[in-house]
């Protein structure tokens, strides 16, 4: 997204946006905001460029094979259907294998995979797949709990629900015991 034909055009659409909503994208206030919409998309979905993905740095397992957890980790993403935020917090859990990632590595795997147009649902499932892929993971567990600006500012204007979606990969499916033991770390 950083070429300047898509800057031009990004920018060109944000002024007719304004134009036909009726405001003046000419006045002082409006004629940044195409530049400032164009600077905002570019951070915003980050994560669309594979370039981004963070690199999983880890280390050699000293024998830890218990749980591993990083609790409330905040994001903020852009509904796909509407394009307006949805933000909260992710919760990972994970049994590692030969290898221990390095803790910094899981909140910039969420920033990533946030960084994009997306549903809630796919976010967890994207989040899961990558940390048990990436991370050779005994198990891995998701929980997001998030709101939904589509759903508080418009249509049902239900204020402050919270929407929460999971995702369990590998041990965490086949050993209820663990599975549990995890969820009370993530609450």
């Amino acid at each position: 997204m950083k070429s300047s034909r898509s800057q031009s055009r990004i920018e060109e659409a944000v002024r007719t946006i304004l134009r036909e909503i009726g405001v003046d994208e000419n006045t002082e206030v409006f004629r940044n905001t195409p530049r400032r919409v164009y600077g905002m998309y570019s951070e915003l979905f980050s994560g669309l460029d594979d370039k981004n993905e963070p690199r999983m740095t880890s280390f050699k397992n000293p024998g830890y094979h218990d749980i591993i957890a990083i609790r409330d980790i905040p994001f903020y993403s852009m509904c796909e259907h509407h394009l307006l935020p949805i933000f909260g917090h992710v919760s990972i859990a994970y049994i590692p294998g030969d290898r221990i990632v390095g803790l910094s590595k899981i909140p910039r795997t969420v920033k990533f995979f946030s960084s994009r147009p997306q549903v809630q649902e796919r976010l967890t499932a994207e989040l899961a797949d990558f940390l048990h892929t990436k991370l050779n993971a005994k198990g891995v567990m998701v929980l997001v709990t998030a709101r939904h600006m589509c759903m508080e500012m418009r249509g049902a204007k239900s204020i402050r629900s919270e929407t929460l979606s999971s995702a369990i990969r590998g041990s965490f499916e086949t050993h209820p015991e663990t599975k549990e033991e995890a969820l009370r770390l993530l609450e």
